[in-house]
């Protein structure tokens, strides 16, 4: 099983996407600081899990969801940035 992840910082706001195959080490990998692209935004809390059965099929999910479009939508979709 893979996951495709999107987390939400507690300090800036800000979006995190990612995948694993073990979410429950991933997650506490951000929140403990042992990530260096988020270490200085923890805390972070979950806002959406994708499961998928392949890891070919978690690739490319991330990436749809990393393209500028589909990132306007998640935050869309949280109220992140002004999005009403």
């Amino acid at each position: 099983m893979f996951y495709i992840y999107i987390i939400q910082s507690d300090k800036d706001k800000g979006l995190y996407i990612g995948r694993t195959n073990n979410l429950e080490r991933r997650l506490s990998e951000h929140n403990n600081g042992r990530v260096s692209s988020t270490k200085s935004r923890r805390p972070f809390k979950i806002l959406e899990i994708t499961k998928t059965d392949s890891e070919k099929d978690s690739v490319v999910i991330e990436k749809e969801h990393k393209k500028g479009y589909k990132r306007e939508k998640i935050k869309k979709k949280y109220n992140i940035g002004g999005f009403a």
